[in-house]
């Protein structure tokens, strides 16, 4: 017991002095826990630890709650907007990857079948932890190219089941079909879903709601720390990822009034966890055979990052704009935590060569300790190789704002609008679907950026909530309406101030009871007899 919690306070210690440094020169703190987990196994002599069962769980529950705070972040709703970039791109980078792997590994390195199956599976997943990790730190998680990662990676954190499902009947010595396998599994499936859907979702909401009017923040956060840790062991009981149990919690939590209390509230235990995670992953470095076979680990990263970049990059430019790809496939081209645990298992239910089960692991860690270093880099790498720059401003470049005026839709009315503002000296900022309007307004030199607002994110983006109005001024009767509901769906505190053209309009919109609706018509009939009356004044 003295001597684990030496191995804690050297850990901690260090670690804080290694992030103090590389904070100065603008490194990821996911180094230097890294090089804490490295640094603490050889003064110690701790490899033995390093694989233990033990260990791996704590280190798992880092991934646990940022998968939980990923779930904050896509509710049911999100999830259907992004359901193309969750199973359409996800699904074509998965599968494509993984075929184009296990050709290499099959045909061209000579490796057995049964090894190249575990090695394309390993290979074609990314690094939740890090990629994400990122993303929400430096807002880019709003960007096009983030979203479509954030897709991606889900649907890869989504795959890690049937991916465990498979080792687990490869591995298997018993009778049973793939078909029972498959049975078993799809009714344990069902079973969470229903019951964390049925009443998982009211014992959370009870949970939330008398702790919170408890006014006691200790036992709100302890509330929290229940349900994470309840559903993952859940889903872990049924024999899935702890991940996706606080990932499916976050996803019901994201749909009640206390998902913004409760992010902020989980964000330190997340960091504390991740850091622990990648202080294991330090861990498990073995210095002298990662020198000896430096040279074929590079070479074995080089191929495996091309790779997963022109496949992610093509999956991506079929759908969208090929600049937006090759970011995409820059940023997911590592190789992610969960090949350690197929690693494990293969090798453990002898899939998979010891040997070469041990090379694959550095190459993982290698591949996760580079990241950090070039994924900020992503965007001026893209553009160089493409030759492109856009001109036009990405929402992710909006910092914190408060009691600004929100414009959607820079047309004719949204002109005049800004004109009028201006004469005011309000602080606002223009939003609009089209590059052409953005364009002009930026050339304008007008605070604009790209955006749909009836996206979620581009909401959260913008800062919606703290915004003194919006107001919407576009034609398109439905974009209208959509843009509403999904403002009010955030915050029903919003000014939303909506111009409409038709009666139809009007009662579409005075349905949602939030919105202030301007009626074009009867304005316009306004000042002209506000004009009239001016003339004859003037002439009487």
């Amino acid at each position: 017991m003295n001597n684990m919690l030496l191995y804690v306070v050297v850990a901690l210690g260090l670690s804080t002095l290694l992030n103090i440094g590389l904070k100065r020169i603008k490194i990821s703190p996911i180094i230097g826990y890294i090089f804490t987990g490295i640094i603490i196994t050889y003064l110690f002599n701790l490899h033995k630890y390093a694989h233990s069962e033990g260990l791996e769980h704590i280190s798992e529950f880092g991934i646990v709650f940022l998968m939980f705070t990923i779930g904050l972040e896509i509710s049911f709703s999100k999830m259907r907007t992004m359901k193309m970039l969750i199973f359409g791109n996800g699904i074509a980078q998965v599968s494509l990857t993984a075929l184009a792997v296990f050709g290499i590994a099959h045909y061209i390195f000579t490796i057995d079948f049964l090894a190249s199956v575990m090695v394309a599976l390993a290979f074609s997943l990314s690094s939740t932890a890090v990629v994400l990790t990122y993303l929400k730190q430096s807002k880019e998680i709003y960007t096009s190219y983030g979203q479509r990662a954030t897709g991606i990676l889900i649907f890869q954190d989504i795959a890690v089941i049937p991916i465990m499902i498979l080792i687990g009947f490869l591995s298997s010595e018993g009778n049973e079909s793939i078909s029972t396998i498959l049975l078993h599994t799809f009714e344990s499936a069902f079973f969470v879903l229903l019951l964390m859907f049925t009443l998982g979702r009211k014992i959370i909401e009870w949970l939330l709601h008398f702790s919170a009017s408890s006014e006691l923040d200790e036992l709100f956060m302890a509330s929290v720390l229940f349900i994470v840790t309840a559903t993952s062991l859940l889903a872990y009981f049924m024999g899935f990822t702890y991940s996706l149990g606080a990932f499916i919690a976050g996803m019901i939590i994201a749909e009640t009034k206390y998902h913004y209390k409760v992010e902020a509230d989980i964000a330190p235990f997340k960091d504390i966890l991740l850091g622990t995670f990648f202080v294991v992953v330090g861990m498990k470095v073995d210095i002298l055979v990662f020198v000896d076979n430096f040279t074929l680990i590079l070479a074995l990263f080089a191929m495996v990052f091309v790779l997963k970049t022109l496949i992610t990059f093509v999956v991506v430019a079929v759908t969208y704009k090929p600049l937006t790809g090759l970011k995409t496939g820059l940023a997911i081209a590592q190789v992610g935590e969960f090949s350690f645990v197929i690693f494990a298992l293969a090798s453990a239910g002898h899939l998979l060569d010891e040997n070469l089960a041990s090379l694959l692991v550095l190459v993982v860690i290698f591949s996760m300790v580079v990241t950090p270093f070039f994924i900020p880099h992503v965007k001026k790498v893209a553009e160089y190789i493409i030759r492109s720059k856009s001109s036009i401003p990405e929402v992710v470049d909006l910092t914190e704002r408060k009691d600004h005026i929100i414009i959607c839709g820079y047309g004719v009315v949204g002109k005049f609008v800004a004109k009028h503002l201006d004469e005011y000296g309000m602080d606002y900022i223009v939003v609009d679907n089209s590059p052409k309007h953005v364009k002009e307004a930026v050339s304008r030199n007008i605070e604009t950026y790209l955006g749909d607002m009836s996206k979620r994110s581009i909401i959260e983006a913008l800062h919606v909530k703290d915004t003194a109005a919006v107001i919407v001024t576009l034609d398109n009767p439905d974009k209208k309406q959509l843009i509403c509901e999904a403002i009010i769906e955030q915050t029903k505190e919003a000014n939303i101030i909506v111009k409409v053209v038709s009666k139809e309009e009007r009662i579409r919109l005075k349905k949602l009871k939030s919105p202030l609706v301007v009626d074009g018509k009867v304005e316009v009939a306004r000042v002209l007899v506000e004009r009239a009356m001016s003339c004859q004044l003037k002439w009487s």
